[in-house]
């Protein structure tokens, strides 16, 4: 399998979490693809993936699919055990649901916030900008950051007692966070110590290092 992502992006994080959670590293092969240089939206790779986002799985057949959920359904449905998405109807619900939430209010609002109220990727990539929506979508993220407080006082992950794609999500909303100097609030003790916690985890801890730009490109 090929992985086409950048090693330091927030949503190819998602995936690469999830690769190292399955213990499929010696599986994939990761291929760099330059965001700033734009090399997502060039019709080489619009062709992988037509919304011209990362990453985007390759498989040995040819096909592409794209969309970290997506992506991670199928990776946790390698081995006929899934510990990602849920092994219950109940479990599979919880987590999609507060992944979806994740994404909502706070992984694509930040996201908004960085291509649209920042200098994002550069000119030659945000050909349009509306800093007000930016600003507004900013202020999202921030509540979004309150919802998972309340949400973790009461709860040790995200979708109840077990680690799960919904903490992945929320993981790459923090780390989105850290890059673009968003940081979370200092009312929001329990967020911040379970991130404080995620980042033990081997699997987060060694994201960016699962493959070196230079080797994931050869």
């Amino acid at each position: 399998m090929k992985i086409y992502d950048w090693h330091t992006g927030p949503y190819p994080a998602r995936v690469r979490i999830a690769v190292a959670e399955k213990k499929l590293q010696s599986q994939v092969r990761f291929v760099s693809v330059d965001l700033r240089k734009g090399e997502h939206k060039t019709p080489e790779f619009l062709a992988k993936n037509y919304s011209g986002t990362l990453p985007v799985l390759e498989l040995d057949d040819g096909t592409f699919i794209a969309e970290c959920t997506a992506i991670t359904e199928y990776l946790d449905a390698l081995d006929g055990v899934p510990t990602l998405t849920g092994r219950t109807p109940r479990e599979k619900g919880m987590i999609h649901m507060m992944s979806k939430r994740a994404e909502l209010e706070l992984l694509d609002a930040i996201s908004v916030y960085f291509h649209h109220a920042t200098p994002g990727l550069g000119p030659d990539v945000e050909v349009y900008q509306n800093a007000e929506w930016g600003f507004r979508q900013c202020d999202k993220a921030i509540r979004g950051m309150h919802y998972f407080e309340d949400i973790l006082k009461k709860q040790p992950f995200i979708a109840g007692e077990i680690f799960s794609m919904a903490d992945i999500t929320v993981i790459g909303g923090l780390i989105f966070a850290q890059l673009v100097n968003l940081p979370v609030p200092a009312e929001c003790a329990a967020l911040q110590a379970w991130y404080d916690r995620m980042q033990e985890r081997p699997s987060v801890q060694n994201r960016v290092t699962m493959s070196k730009p230079a080797e994931a490109s050869s």
